[in-house]
């Protein structure tokens, strides 16, 4: 696994945790009632975006740390994955 398919792993990794944890807690401003001039109601209120940054940092290190760790033992292999393969091969 060469350096930039970690680097790639961990980008996909952390925004896919980034779009799970992004909805959670969120409070739209039409629920406190004060919605601003020119947005929507839907609008987030507090996004407390800093919070959800650490959170997804941690959690998509730790994913990400598994996901590596499970390709470079070879528990995992492309051969497992990529069974279509195995119907263009004669044998």
């Amino acid at each position: 696994m060469s350096i930039t398919s970690v680097i790639v792993l961990y980008a996909i990794t952390w925004f896919m945790v980034f779009f799970v944890v992004l909805p959670l807690n969120l409070t739209t401003q039409g629920e406190e009632g004060q919605v601003v001039p020119g947005t929507h109601e839907s609008s987030p209120a507090g996004p407390f975006m800093r919070r959800k940054l650490w959170i997804t940092t941690i959690f998509g290190t730790i994913i990400w740390a598994l996901l590596t760790g499970i390709i470079l033992s070879g528990w995992i292999t492309i051969d497992d994955i990529d069974w279509a393969r195995r119907f263009r091969e004669p044998g």
